[in-house]
């Protein structure tokens, strides 16, 4: 195949293809130009484009003399991917064409799963549901659909696809959520990551991280993890296991996700309020601690609820005890908070920063997701469009 018309010819496509995209409705003679390629094999190339529906004519460009060329412009609606974030307490899909251009994003509430059932099926009837419901909406049918990509919040094995461990909500749910339980269940190409590089991922291509050549994204939530990105390119390491930062040990031997995930703040937190109601019961805070969550404890802060700033400003010194370790082996440029607790920025990183500024050797930037919930989606977004780019750029050279 290799040097052969046809092969050459497909390269030809594909190089035209990559110009459209880059900048958008070009004259037949603008991409020759472009290109490089003559005008003859650009003409003959496109003509294929148009069978394939990759490419349409569009208008006419505003030429100062003669005859107005006609437009060409690739077709970002002749296919579209989505990305599903399959959380502990949401399920958020997100619908875009391969422009990246999110067109219908939704949330649903996790389904209650029970603890250690793995052959429980519904998850995946409700996932299927809710994708039937947005595609006939949107008026779409599956094959329209190129690829979905699903993020976890666990660690999925790079060479097969099957989740070695999951966040403790869904624990017993790692079989279904497989790639393979997943390939079964959807009628396309599915890719399946964990959430946080997704996020990370995410991030770097329209968030907080743009073009940054070596990040973190930090997320602290029901759980706790970490994407890194390097020059563009996620680390994954043995198994998969870049970034799992709930295993590092923080004092007393206890592990940081037992320390900075939602259930380790409320711990700290009621231990905390109940000191200060022994110590003086007309504190205020009784109120508090009977209906203690994590929103409603970042809420007080905001109030400026002094007993709260502090529990804060100590929950903060035990975030960066894990960031300095993290930045004196990687020497990171950028740090990004995201999840449901890592995203209260305007809280956490005044104190954050001032601990970076004073007790860090490297001290890298620290900023909130911009994404925010929407991080993960857009990463598996991403993972989508990238495999679906690909896959037309292969189909086009059999």
């Amino acid at each position: 195949m290799a040097g052969s018309p046809q092969y050459i010819r497909n390269l030809n496509e594909n190089l035209i293809m990559d110009a459209l995209i880059v900048a958008g409705a070009m004259s037949r003679a603008d991409i020759s130009r472009q290109t490089g390629l003559s005008k003859p094999t650009v003409s003959s190339a496109i003509e294929h484009l148009i069978k394939r529906n990759l490419v349409l004519e569009t208008g006419r460009a505003d030429n100062a003399q003669g005859r107005k060329a006609t437009l060409i412009r690739f077709n970002e609606t002749a296919y579209y991917v989505c990305g599903i974030d399959i959380g502990a307490t949401r399920i958020r899909i997100a619908l875009s064409d391969l422009n990246g251009e999110i067109m219908d994003y939704r949330t649903y509430p996790m389904l209650s799963v029970p603890s250690g059932d793995p052959e429980m099926t519904a998850l995946l009837d409700v996932l299927r549901s809710h994708m039937d419901e947005l595609l006939t909406e949107n008026q779409l049918n599956w094959e329209q659909i190129r690829c979905v990509g699903f993020g976890i919040p666990g660690v999925v094995v790079p060479e097969s696809g099957d989740i070695d461990r999951i966040v403790a909500p869904l624990e017993g749910l790692g079989k279904l959520l497989s790639l393979e339980s997943l390939s079964g269940a959807f009628p396309c190409e599915v890719i399946l990551e964990n959430d946080v590089n997704l996020a990370a991922l995410g991030e770097y291509r329209g968030g907080a991280a743009a073009e940054s050549n070596l990040f973190i994204f930090f997320s602290i939530g029901t759980g706790t993890g970490a994407g890194i990105m390097v020059n563009g390119q996620l680390l994954r390491g043995m198994g998969g296991l870049t970034g799992e930062l709930a295993e590092m040990l923080l004092e007393e031997d206890r592990r940081l996700e037992d320390v900075l995930s939602a259930e380790g703040l409320l711990e700290l937190a009621k231990r905390q309020l109940d000191a200060i109601l022994l110590e003086d019961p007309d504190s205020g805070t009784e109120a508090l601690r009977e209906q203690l969550t994590p929103e409603k404890l970042f809420e007080a802060a905001r109030s400026g609820e002094t007993h709260v700033v502090q529990i804060l400003k100590q929950y903060s010194q035990m975030i960066a005890s894990a960031l300095r370790h993290i930045c004196v082996v990687l020497a990171p440029h950028l740090i990004v908070l995201g999840g449901g607790i890592g995203g209260n920025g305007d809280v956490l990183l005044p104190f954050l920063r001032q601990i970076i500024s004073a007790q860090f050797p490297v001290k890298p930037a620290l900023i909130c997701s911009k994404l925010g919930e929407r991080a993960v989606v857009t990463g598996a977004v991403q993972v989508a469009l990238q495999q679906t780019m690909l896959n037309l750029q292969q189909e086009a050279l059999e």
